[in-house]
């Protein structure tokens, strides 16, 4: 099979989530970089209402619980993910306050207008940045907040095995100024887009290489696992290699 070729969505879903169980967080982010975004969130109250939207476990979702005096719903599709987030929430005694539901981003359960704040770090890639941009929409209050990370060209230009391997991965990648042209399309005033560091790429890449040596170990006489063990690989040399093209930024906005 030729790794070049492959990206994690054509792995078993139970393979990806048995990788990624037992994490805090499922990709690259930080609770420093969660604090820094959540600072330009203004008028927070314990009236106030936040959707974690692809929560995973809850890693970010924790540090929003511990923040702000906010009621904190997450939302995965993944039910083992959140039975980890709620026991996460009462291990932190913010039970009263953060719990998980299993759900679609794309056909979110939630009633217009029920939300201060819509959170997503990694996860809004899952159905498309203007998507998830145009559809959560509706669920923020007027003067809403919306903060999302979203994997991003840094240049115009880029060697054509990355341009290749993300072309297939997440067509939708493209550059800032575009990025926040569709932000501001989808009817938010930009209010901040920033560059997150590269140490949360390293941090990320390193656990997940003790990872994959202990999933391997655990599964070594599965097939599909030694691929997909291989693509996450090839992935995070394809970061080393050109991490000066691409990477997260955080974009947020005021609904408007």
């Amino acid at each position: 099979m030729n790794n070049e070729k492959q990206t994690i969505h054509e792995f078993d879903l139970t393979i990806i989530y048995d990788f990624f169980a037992q994490s805090e967080r499922q990709g690259p982010g930080s609770s420093e970089e969660t604090l820094k975004a959540l600072d330009f969130i203004k008028g927070l109250t314990a009236q106030s209402k936040i959707a974690d939207i692809g929560c995973g476990t809850g890693g970010q979702t924790r540090v929003l619980g511990e923040h702000t005096p906010c009621d904190i719903i997450g939302v995965d599709s993944w039910p083992n993910f959140i039975d980890e987030f709620n026991q996460h929430a009462e291990q932190h005694h913010l039970q009263n306050r953060v719990k998980g539901i299993v759900g679609d981003m794309a056909n979110l359960p939630f009633l217009p207008e029920t939300f201060d704040l819509i959170w997503s770090e990694g996860a809004i890639y899952n159905i498309g940045f203007e998507r998830g941009l145009n559809e959560w929409r509706k669920f923020l209050k007027p003067g809403g907040y919306i903060a999302v990370t979203e994997n991003t060209w840094f240049s115009d230009e880029r060697p054509a095995e990355i341009e290749a391997f993300w072309q297939k991965a997440y067509p939708e990648i493209d550059t800032i100024p575009n990025k926040v042209a569709q932000m501001q399309k989808a009817g938010y005033l930009p209010v901040a887009t920033y560059m997150l560091p590269e140490r949360i790429w390293t941090d990320y890449y390193a656990w997940q290489k003790q990872r994959r040596i202990a999933f391997l170990e655990q599964h070594k006489d599965n097939a599909f696992v030694k691929d997909f063990v291989a693509m996450m690989q090839y992935e995070a040399e394809l970061y080393d290699k050109y991490k000066a093209y691409y990477g997260y930024m955080f974009y947020i906005g005021k609904k408007m």
